[in-house]
């Protein structure tokens, strides 16, 4: 197990409870992508037989958040919006390193830690909320996250060395700190 190394601020969270709407269309796309990037792994991978199995299960776990969130935007009267690149997303793209080993294990990692910044977040979002459906909802939505994290870390474990998954893992905790540490305050996950 690891652990982030840079805490979301109290001011993320009463920006996303302030501005609810604005998060749960982020929240949907967020989960619609993670659906497609599951997929996507297993269509990579297609040789990978562990990965292929767990990646069928998170595209659909994914992708039920996604209709339960659409769920909610319903409820609300909200619409789906247009997708948008997720600068989070975008700046640890750019440390995955060229190789395809190297490149297969930082895409595990960095979807792990992902992960993780999900699940702290969306536990924040849940126990800042009044109570209700709706804290119940991203409760339950963070316990789903802890889960994942340790699926893809779990996986790396198949593939490679413990030494080189604590390396790699170790540079990119301080690099996803950093991204994290310079992002603006927005009603986002990221």
């Amino acid at each position: 197990m690891f652990k982030l190394r840079f805490n979301t601020t109290e001011e993320w969270t009463q920006t996303v409870v302030e501005n609810m709407n604005d998060f749960l269309i982020d929240h949907a796309a967020a989960e619609k992508k993670a659906s497609g990037m599951a997929i996507s792994m297993l269509s990579h991978y297609p040789d990978r037989t562990k990965l292929v199995k767990a990646m069928i299960d998170l595209s659909i776990e994914e992708m039920t958040h996604f209709r339960e969130v659409v769920k909610i935007m319903t409820e609300r009267g909200l619409q789906l919006g247009s997708d948008e690149k997720d600068p989070y997303i975008n700046q640890f793209r750019k440390v995955m390193r060229k190789g395809s080993d190297v490149y297969f294990l930082d895409r595990l990692l960095t979807a792990g830690i992902i992960e993780a910044r999900g699940c702290e977040r969306f536990g924040l979002v849940g126990e800042a909320l009044p109570a209700g459906k709706l804290q119940d909802f991203y409760r339950a939505i963070a316990k789903s996250e802890a889960k994942h994290n340790t699926l893809f870390i779990d996986l790396a474990g198949e593939y490679f060395s413990q030494n080189e998954i604590h390396q790699r893992m170790d540079e990119l905790l301080n690099i996803e700190a950093e991204i994290v540490r310079g992002l603006p305050i927005r009603a986002a996950l990221h």
